[in-house]
């Protein structure tokens, strides 16, 4: 369900992108959302595979790839702006957009659907 939410979102923040700051606009824009949408992914299969092996491994599983995983953020937009590159502030938004649409349709995934390992009340 995520996945397909920043799907979408990758095509609008392209076109934003593209009017706000042209070609180099429209890629940092999509770039954004892209890095967002294949790290939680990633995040995602790490804690997963965390839980089966043991659960108890899920939260510093979960915690160590969601710290790298900003940090890494973080260093890569210290980098590109020390080129001064057009499509860096496009970036950013496709990175918060993506960030906050992810983490939105996730909670919203959660509340709505029954999970058998939790007794109803």
């Amino acid at each position: 369900m995520s996945l397909t939410v920043c799907g979408g979102l990758l095509a609008a923040a392209a076109a934003l992108g593209w009017f706000a700051r042209g070609g180099a606009g429209a890629a940092g824009a999509a770039v954004g959302v892209a890095l967002v949408a294949a790290s939680y992914t990633v995040s995602t299969l790490a804690i997963a595979w965390a839980d089966t092996i043991n659960p108890q491994l899920v939260f510093p599983v979960g915690m160590g790839m969601y710290i790298t995983k900003f940090s890494l953020f973080g260093l890569m937009m210290i980098a590109l702006a020390g080129i001064d590159w057009p499509g860096l502030l496009p970036m950013a938004f496709g990175i918060i957009v993506a960030v906050l649409a992810w983490t939105t349709t996730q909670i919203w995934w959660t509340v709505r659907t029954a999970h058998p390992y939790v007794k109803p009340r």
